[in-house]
């Protein structure tokens, strides 16, 4: 498949590096300001032309800033199969992924994202655009990274799932792991998280439950949509719908009484076809949601097959974009 990648932070980059991995060939990169194309117009490419250089456009984004020299709008004209939106998450009109992912539709081109913006909120929107197009849209690295929760969820068929729940930041359990550990508070974790990376300088998204919540409402609209017979039938969950509350007000002292009686704490988000709640829990200390670190898990509650748990690297490039790329070979 021939990809179009908008977006050159660490998952875009890191699809760049591993597509040839995966059989695929990609055609055109672009960040916020530039692009490469690769026969430099954004114009039809003749069947044996070559892709783009990997290894030169993550060389050039790194030395330069930049990835090319081209426009962004030459990659969404580019001749690919697939795009793929990698920039960063937008709230409210999710724009501009919005925009790119249903300009790729109305040429009945395939889109991936690794954006949550579009798809948590303005599923409805996306869905109409993909009934008018002969293209799919695929994101499961929307929720979870490597985990494949929402490919997961289709398998069991959404109306068989009765909810969603799991640890689905890895910032916040980090810190919140880190508190458990070594009986500290959470500001003194918070900076020590940021030191090694594990934190943005700007940490709201994930401490305030916003990341988690916004894949948990990706996962509610998944729930709802796929038990729907009617797609009017839905309900349309947006992050607005969401119960949220983050980790910044949990004490030290509250994981250090959780340990007492063999518990500690996790941010816990949970969706359904109707609601979605984030917040701090108890949880058993050797429970299944008690992951450690920067560890995710998915619990999937089902209606003839129990509970399945699935647990693993909910963030990173090279992780996030295996899902990206896993949903490209979906698309074959």
């Amino acid at each position: 498949m021939r990809l179009a990648v908008i977006g050159a932070g660490a998952v875009g980059r890191s699809v760049v590096e591993l597509a040839g991995e995966h059989g695929h060939e990609v055609v055109a990169v672009a960040d916020s300001s530039s692009a490469v194309v690769a026969d430099g117009t954004g114009g039809p490419r003749a069947d044996d032309a070559p892709g783009v250089d990997p290894d030169a456009v993550v060389a050039r984004k790194a030395e330069r800033g930049i990835v090319g020299d081209d426009d962004p709008d030459d990659a969404l004209a580019a001749d690919y199969d697939v795009l793929v939106e990698a920039t960063p998450t937008t709230l409210g009109d999710a724009e501009p992924g919005f925009s790119h992912v249903t300009a790729a539709l109305e040429r009945d081109r395939h889109a991936v994202l690794a954006n949550k913006g579009p798809v948590a909120e303005r599923y409805g929107d996306l869905r109409a655009a993909v009934a008018d197009s002969d293209g799919e849209i695929r994101f499961e690295a929307t929720v979870g990274g490597a985990i494949p929760a929402v490919s997961t969820v289709e398998d069991i068929e959404p109306g068989h799932v009765t909810a969603v729940r799991g640890v689905l930041n890895g910032t916040a359990n980090f810190i919140l792991t880190r508190m458990a550990a070594e009986g500290l508070d959470y500001d003194h974790v918070l900076a020590e998280a940021q030191d090694l990376g594990v934190a943005e300088a700007d940490p709201a998204f994930d401490v305030d439950g916003t990341d988690a919540a916004l894949k948990c409402v990706i996962l509610a609209n998944v729930l709802s949509f796929g038990a729907a017979d009617d797609p009017a039938d839905a309900r349309e969950l947006t992050l607005a719908d969401a119960d949220v509350a983050g980790i910044r007000d949990v004490p030290g002292s509250a994981l250090r009484l959780a340990a007492e009686d063999g518990q500690t704490v996790r941010l816990i988000g949970e969706a359904t076809g109707e609601t979605v709640r984030v917040a701090p829990r108890l949880v058993p200390e050797n429970g299944t949601l008690a992951v450690s670190g920067t560890q995710n898990i998915v619990q999937i509650e089902t209606s003839h097959a129990g509970r399945l748990n699935i647990s693993g690297r909910g963030a990173g490039g090279p992780e996030t974009a295996s899902a990206v790329l896993g949903d490209v070979g979906c698309l074959e």
